[in-house]
């Protein structure tokens, strides 16, 4: 069984920062593309940031040169380092992975739980 499990949200400031985790867990053979959406309350989920395993990035418009992401294969997670958060980065956040199994060798695409990011003053 393969799974992926979101921590690091939570309630912050205007101006401030959070680390979200996401580590990838189970038989896994290998993992190609990592990424982060969010899902405000009445809106589409949207992506946020991605990476590819060679670690080429891409960020909506919206966060780019306040968030960053990054993963460690190693330990098969990625994160997403926000700074400058603002109200309307409010949401549910999402990781999301292209895991390959190693048995049965098949690729499939996974979703975590979400975690909440509340930016409030």
């Amino acid at each position: 069984q393969v799974q992926l499990v979101e921590s690091g949200g939570g309630l912050v400031q205007p101006g401030g920062s959070l680390r979200l985790s996401c580590a990838a867990s189970g038989r896994i053979r290998s993992i190609n593309y990592m990424g982060w959406y969010r899902q405000a309350p009445g809106k589409q989920r949207e992506l946020v940031a991605a990476v590819t395993s060679g670690g080429s990035t891409n960020y909506a418009d919206p966060v780019k040169g306040r968030f960053t992401i990054s993963r460690d294969n190693a330990k098969n997670t990625v994160y997403l380092q926000m700074s400058s958060l603002k109200p309307e980065d409010t949401a549910t956040y999402y990781c999301n992975a292209d895991i390959t199994r190693i048995w049965p060798i098949e690729t499939r695409n996974y979703w975590g739980q979400g975690t909440q990011v509340t930016v409030s003053s």
